[in-house]
């Protein structure tokens, strides 16, 4: 049991982060029905809906969780930047979206066609309602994973995996406006955000920094026992 406890430790800081995670989100979606703040740019108006999308908006789960739990498995530094990646923008979002609560008009009120995406689309709509959307998480999480992707070698080494995983970003991207889910601004914020946490996490390399100042206060301590 220890040595289970030694090996999976790291998985701790992921557990705690996913259930404050669902219950601060669902919390918000359950009280934020009528968003203070409504967010729309011109260009907005100019974006065709393309049901298509649907598909590649879908695999972000598959696509960030995928990435994540690879990291876990086999490189646990480039796990924990990508956790502090991720649970710093998600925390952001969270913090927004409670203090300040938005939403969009940009849904279609009626589908411009009938098929197997566009039913896919409406059931998407039925349960995600257009309220707390700034910024975009896809976005966001998906640049993430791609980082994460670039920065960890198993990966970066793969030149197959390092472009299908920038296509497949770019695609879910894509995907959260043509679907109507977000507008231009959640993506273009998505990305300012994820620009200032690429220099916190990697340039400045903040877990390499906590956890030299971590070891060396362990190390203090022994030395007063």
């Amino acid at each position: 049991m220890k040595n289970f406890y030694e090996r999976y430790k790291h998985s701790i800081p992921l557990i705690a982060y996913a259930i404050i995670y669902c219950v601060w989100f669902a919390y918000i979606e359950k009280k934020i029905t009528q968003p203070t703040t409504i967010i729309h740019m011109k260009v907005d108006d100019l974006i065709p809906f393309c049901e298509v999308f649907v598909i590649p908006y879908f695999l972000w789960f598959v696509y960030v969780s995928g990435i994540l739990f690879f990291c876990f498995f086999k490189d646990k530094q480039e796990y924990y930047r990508n956790c502090m990646f991720l649970f710093t923008g998600m925390t952001i979002f969270l913090i927004i979206s409670t203090l300040w609560p938005n939403g969009h008009h940009l849904r279609p009120y009626i589908m411009p066609r009938e098929n197997i995406f566009t039913r896919i689309v409406t059931q998407l709509y039925s349960i995600d309602t257009p309220t707390n959307l700034w910024p975009s998480i896809h976005v966001y999480n998906s640049i993430g994973a791609h980082l994460a992707v670039v920065h960890t070698p198993l990966l970066a080494e793969n030149k197959k995996v390092r472009t299908g995983s920038f296509i497949l970003c770019i695609l879910i991207i894509l995907s959260t406006v043509f679907i109507k889910q977000h507008s231009m601004f959640d993506v273009i914020t998505a990305f300012i955000m994820a620009a200032v946490m690429y220099l916190v996490v990697y340039q400045m390399d903040i877990v390499a920094f906590f956890q030299t100042y971590h070891a060396n206060w362990k190390r203090r301590k022994l030395r007063q026992v």
